[in-house]
């Protein structure tokens, strides 16, 4: 049977059914009116559900989810004012996450999990170079290549631009200007961190849907302080976290409490910039995940941040205040009050204007998936520590992970960049070898023509004798005396 999540109180208690959970929800309100508090409170409560959640901690504050809460005068008048005399401070059993390696276990994936089309949205290409990115990831699948990390990837790349007139025939053009684009794009999501994120160990999806031994569901903290300032490898990083779990988990149906929740802050950056094909399938994600028990919160300013198609599946609402100064922002507020289903005299677009800080417009879906009228919430304090947590305690429960001697230390085995370092270092041997085989046949050619002069020249004279000799110097010596004799007596009758 569902459990009912007590959130807040307004005019009765607001509630979300845990049966209800993977219809997803929405938690949306302007800056400083509550939203991260609202976080913690369900990623509180669903822990003592049993039920395990991921949550992107974009200032910091999300982390003293791991400590127990501490009494003050603002929070005993609170508690007071919604008439709470039962409440007790909590920690609660977490998980440190971190893509850049700093404030968490390493997160990573394989640059072949990741996929083309991700990849191509990271690094911002267009659909001539996602063509060719497309192609690179082909020749290397055909060939048994891995891509793993960067290194892999851009090594391919480098494989695919050297050998284009080749591939040509079998995957299509290659311009080598698009290639070029792909590696400069590389560059800058390396110097971003990307180097870090990409490689193995991956992380196992499973890895993060676990209870503690007291059955407790653990909440997974990914630091994402520096990462927010990266948006596009913030967005993109959870985006393909969403397809791994829709990938990755069977189907389970209806479950009565769903396997895992995700929240999804700051979640405008998803869409933003997002070429349709991949809106489309953002839509169909969000629609079908319900089905692997998996339950998904948004949370952003505006409802007006979400595309209407994703909007229409999110059946769990929360608004927080939000504020109308210009036209633009009252009709953000207009159609944020529309999507609640409201009661005749109701006015919502008001009652959203004038909320505090802790106040909510709640709406969720009952046991059977009809949504509720809205009302208006204080929302229940946190019952862990408000603020961060010490960094040095932070870094002994990352120490002391379960997981630790899994991700800490990175692997780098045998895959595209060394095997065709490989088979270039093979293909410069084999070159010089028949370099050498080419001299040394050139060589025996030479030797052979030399050879074959020899043979063609004619027989030489005898070998003379000692008395030929004698014979030649004598006759040899009188032809001397003779000619001399003769040429004196021409030039001395010429002289005369």
């Amino acid at each position: 049977m569902s459990n009912p999540i007590l959130i807040g109180k307004g005019n009765q208690e607001a509630v979300l059914y845990t049966n209800m959970l993977s219809r997803h929800g929405l938690i949306a309100g302007a800056t400083g009116t509550g939203k991260t508090v609202t976080l913690k409170v369900l990623a509180e409560a669903l822990s003592n559900e049993g039920i395990p959640s991921f949550v992107a901690d974009v200032k910091g504050d999300l982390a003293s989810l791991a400590e127990e809460g501490q009494m003050n005068d603002k929070l005993q008048e609170r508690l007071q004012s919604m008439g709470i005399q039962d409440f007790s401070f909590q920690a609660f059993p977490v998980e440190f996450w971190d893509v850049l390696a700093e404030k968490g276990l390493p997160v990573r994936t394989t640059v072949s999990d990741m996929g083309a089309i991700l990849l191509s949205r990271l690094m911002g290409l267009n659909d001539v170079q996602e063509g060719i990115l497309n192609i690179v990831f082909k020749v290397a699948d055909d060939n048994g290549l891995l891509l793993l990390d960067l290194k892999d990837l851009k090594a391919m790349c480098n494989h695919v631009a050297d050998n284009a007139a080749e591939l040509m025939r079998d995957y299509g053009n290659i311009s080598k200007q698009s290639v070029g684009a792909i590696m400069r794009s590389l560059l800058i999501i390396e110097e971003q961190g990307g180097d870090l994120f990409f490689g193995e160990p991956a992380l196992n999806i499973g890895d993060i849907m676990k209870k503690n031994p007291e059955g407790k569901g653990i909440i997974n903290i990914l630091a994402s302080d520096k990462l927010f300032q990266m948006p596009k490898l913030y967005s993109t990083f959870l985006l393909w976290f969403l397809s791994e779990l829709f990938e990755e988990l069977p189907e389970a149906g209806d479950l009565e409490k769903p396997k895992i929740v995700f929240f999804f802050d700051e979640a405008h950056l998803l869409f933003e910039e997002t070429p349709t094909v991949l809106l489309d399938q953002i839509e169909l994600m969000v629609k079908l995940i319900r089905s692997k028990g998996v339950g998904i919160f948004f949370v952003t300013q505006n409802p007006t941040d979400i595309p209407d198609p994703v909007l229409a599946q999110l059946g769990n609402r929360i608004q927080h205040a939000l504020r109308a100064y210009t036209p633009k922002e009252q009709k953000s507020v207009k159609t944020a009050a529309e999507t609640f289903r409201q009661k005749e005299g109701q006015d919502i677009e008001k009652a959203i204007m004038e909320l505090k800080v802790g106040e909510a417009l709640v709406s969720t879906l009952d046991e059977k998936g009809i949504p509720s009228y809205v009302d208006k919430v204080t929302i229940y304090p946190p019952k862990s520590k408000f603020g961060t947590l010490d960094l040095m305690k932070q870094q002994q429960i990352i120490n002391n992970s379960y997981f630790y001697s899994k991700y800490a230390e990175s692997i780098d085995r045998e895959s595209a960049d060394e095997k065709l370092e490989k088979a270039d270092i093979e293909k410069q041997n084999e070159a010089e070898e028949m370099k050498k085989e080419a001299e040394e046949k050139k060589k025996q050619e030479e030797y052979q023509k030399e050879l074959e002069k020899l043979k063609k020249k004619p027989a030489g004279r005898p070998a003379m004798t000692p008395m030929d000799r004698l014979a030649k110097n004598v006759m040899g010596a009188i032809g001397s005396e003779m000619g001399r004799q003769i040429s004196r007596g021409i030039f001395g009758i010429l002289k005369r």
